[in-house]
């Protein structure tokens, strides 16, 4: 992407490390919101055309690597990192970055306005968990159906599935690792589930253990690994692929522990 339209006059003054920081802060939390390696880039690179910036990336799982080099100034090139903050996906924060960094491009927004415009997307409160655990609820139920479970499979499917999310969010919010609130909601959702097949409530409860748990399973991770694999960033699919492969692990560790303190034997779907 190319962009004659700067002008060295306006945006020469601008310091190639106020302009790392910047892109290395947005890369960052992007990455962190579930954005795969190549719509990073062609947010920032957006920006660094708009304003006289040559930017190198490399992206991994746990930061963001830039080297920055100004047109403007042909001496003046920085190499920064920077690790991303805890991975939380937020979908709603990769649609107004991608929109800020057209403003920016469209616009010709000055870096003042593009750091005032981020930090209120920097800001934004997250999903309400009640609102997130209740559709949840819904969806593994609905699964459940598809599971050839009936009514009361479903009920029990919506059940764990509302409660384990919600437990793993209060756990997050403890600010403990992300791989122990993940286990403590398989666990907790298997547990809800299994009580269904201890009890026989339904015509198919294994349908209701078997689906409840599928809010956990890692779908951005996975998803970006393998568009990351495409586009040529080895190392950040590798590493999205390692994590989504330790999500699953522990929740079958949490889904073992609760089927074997249940006693239950030969569950299969």
């Amino acid at each position: 992407m190319s962009n004659p339209k700067y002008d060295c006059a306006i945006v020469g003054n601008i310091p190639v490390k106020r302009f790392a920081d910047l892109i290395l802060d947005i890369g960052t939390f992007l990455l962190a919101s579930g954005a795969h390696s190549g719509r990073v880039k062609s947010n920032i690179t957006r920006m660094a055309v708009t304003w006289g910036f040559d930017v190198n990336l490399q992206p991994t799982f746990k930061g963001l690597l830039v080297t920055v080099k100004s047109h403007c100034r042909e001496d003046d090139t920085i190499t920064m990192f920077k690790e991303s903050p805890t991975h939380v996906v937020h979908l709603e924060v990769l649609t107004r970055v991608s929109h800020l960094s057209w403003k920016v491009y469209e616009e010709n927004l000055s870096i003042e306005e593009t750091e005032n415009e981020f930090d209120k997307i920097k800001n934004m409160p997250h999903y309400n968990p009640w609102i997130v655990s209740v559709a949840v609820g819904f969806s593994c139920a609905g699964l459940c159906f598809f599971a050839f479970g009936d009514i009361f499979n479903a009920l029990v499917a919506m059940c764990g599935a509302f409660m384990g999310s919600l437990f793993r969010y209060k756990i997050a919010a403890l600010k403990y690792n992300q791989m122990i609130s993940i286990s403590i909601a398989a666990f907790i959702t298997t547990m809800i589930t299994g009580g269904g097949t201890v009890f026989g409530i339904g015509s198919y409860p294994e349908a209701a253990m078997a689906t409840a748990v599928l809010y956990l399973i890692p779908g951005v991770p996975l998803i970006n690994s393998v568009i990351d694999l495409i586009e040529g960033y080895l190392s950040s699919a590798v590493n999205r692929a390692l994590f989504a492969g330790f999500i699953l692990l522990c929740i079958a560790a949490g889904m073992t522990l609760s089927i074997t303190l249940l006693g239950i034997e030969n569950f299969k779907l």
